[in-house]
Order: structure tokens, then C-alpha cells, then sequence
């Protein structure tokens, strides 16, 4: 590879870091090509992109994008065989998609390495889980949303429930005096 090839391959990087707040590195290393292929395919069917880089290209990319992505580097996660999986739609959807392929497969690859949701960062395939139930943007503000209603629903509901009981009792109270 060239060295302007590389540098393209960087370019490109940057940009893809810059536009996607979601993307997860994996390490597929030891994936049979059959596994590999349906790995890609239900990447492809989620929206995810999926591509397989040299790790001193993700570094220099990642550098250029942030000096802060800089603890990947620190904490060994650039090493061995790792591929990117970027997400513009949800922080949890790459998440999802490696726990689907978890079931599916005998043995729980590709690892995730690390992660990046919204500049912040989850190192260790012990991070998952929580990827995994991870809210979107739209998610809490509707749960916000519908917290700040209820005690208006609340107050709404007591007053016509209490008003048809009143009237009820002071029918009632009208209908013996007479």
C-alpha cells in the first residue's frame, strides 16, 4: 500500500469519525469467512457499516479527529485484528446486533474491543451489556416528556373524578331534602 493510499484511507477515516457520534471496534480475528459473510450481511440489513482497517490507520485518523481518542491507543485496544462498526441512527444499535450474533454463533466473535457513543468511551467486552441498554436522544425525551405530564394527567383526572363526584352527591343531598 502507498503511502498516498494510506493517507486516503485516512481521509476517509476522519471524515466517517467526524459524522458518525457511534462507532465500535471489534476484533474478528479467528471468524471463518462463512461467519464473516453473515456478520456483514446483518451489519448491512441494520444500517451498520462495517470495515476492517490496519490499526496504525484507525490511530492516526482517530488522532487527527480528537486528541481524546488518544485512550484507545493507551489502553491496547488498537492491537491485533479490529474492524469498525459505525452507527449514525443509535448508540445501542451496533450493541444489539453483536448480542443477536452472539446467539446465533457458537462462539461470542467478533469482540468488542471498545467503544465510542457521543465521545464517551467503553473499553473491555465486558462494556456490552451496558451498550446494550443504552437510551437514544429521542428515547429520554420522550421518558422526560412523559414524566413532566403525568402530574398534570394526575391533577386533571382528580378534579373531573372529584367534580362527577360532587355532583353526584350533591344531586343527592338535593333529591332527600325534598
Amino acid at each position: 500500500m502507498t503511502r498516498e493510499e494510506k493517507e486516503q484511507i485516512i481521509d476517509e477515516l476522519k471524515v466517517k469519525f467526524d459524522n458518525n457520534n457511534f462507532f465500535y471496534i471489534t476484533d474478528a480475528g479467528g471468524m471463518t469467512v462463512k461467519d464473516v459473510n453473515r456478520f456483514r450481511r446483518l451489519c448491512f440489513e441494520r444500517n451498520i457499516e462495517y470495515l476492517v482497517v490496519k490499526n496504525t490507520l484507525i490511530h492516526k485518523a482517530l488522532e487527527a479527529v480528537d486528541p481524546a481518542y488518544s485512550v484507545f491507543k493507551e489502553n491496547g485496544v488498537l492491537k491485533g485484528f479490529s474492524g469498525i462498526l459505525f452507527s449514525n441512527e443509535s448508540g445501542k444499535a451496533p450493541a444489539a446486533l453483536l448480542k443477536e450474533f452472539y446467539k446465533d454463533s457458537k462462539t461470542p466473535q467478533p469482540v468488542l474491543k471498545a467503544a465510542s457513543v457521543d465521545k464517551s468511551f467503553f473499553i473491555g467486552t465486558d462494556q456490552l451489556e451496558a451498550l446494550s441498554n443504552l437510551k437514544s436522544k429521542n428515547e429520554l425525551i420522550g421518558e422526560i416528556i412523559g414524566l413532566l405530564q403525568s402530574p398534570a394527567k394526575n391533577v386533571i383526572s382528580a378534579l373531573q373524578s372529584g367534580g362527577n363526584t360532587l355532583a353526584g352527591i350533591v344531586k343527592t343531598l338535593s333529591e332527600k331534602s325534598e
